[in-house]
């Protein structure tokens, strides 16, 4: 069954990733952000979320990389896309330019939207 329709319990090690009940990530590094986010893509269609909006291509993909390096200001921004369910993140650290970090949530957990945007104090 795909990840959407039944989403990871917490601790759960699904597919290389790491679940915590609401929150799935993954990390994605190719050779090149091209081939990066084509994997990112196609765990995406095979895991049930082929009808969110996605950029069109990797060069689309990296407008959304903020142009900052101040880490303080990368703790209040995603860097990088973002649309519920799904973030996909460039690194803030030191790895491969080519590598992308999915985040997916849970859409079935009562306070998905505020949890999703940070709103949830």
């Amino acid at each position: 069954m795909a990840l959407r329709d039944d989403f990871p319990p917490a601790g759960s090690d699904y597919m290389g990733g790491e679940c915590d009940g609401y929150e799935y990530k993954t990390v994605f590094s190719g050779s090149t952000l091209e081939k990066s986010y084509a994997m990112v893509c196609q765990f995406l269609k095979e895991e049930g979320y082929s009808d969110v909006p996605l950029p069109r291509d990797a060069r689309e993909l990296a407008k959304f990389r903020l142009p900052t390096r101040n880490r303080q200001i990368l703790l209040f921004e995603d860097n990088g896309y973002v649309h519920n369910p799904v973030k996909i993140i460039f690194p803030t650290d030191s790895r491969k330019r080519s590598t992308l970090i999915l985040c997916l949530y849970n859409e079935s957990d009562p306070q998905h939207l505020l949890r999703f945007h940070r709103r949830l104090l």
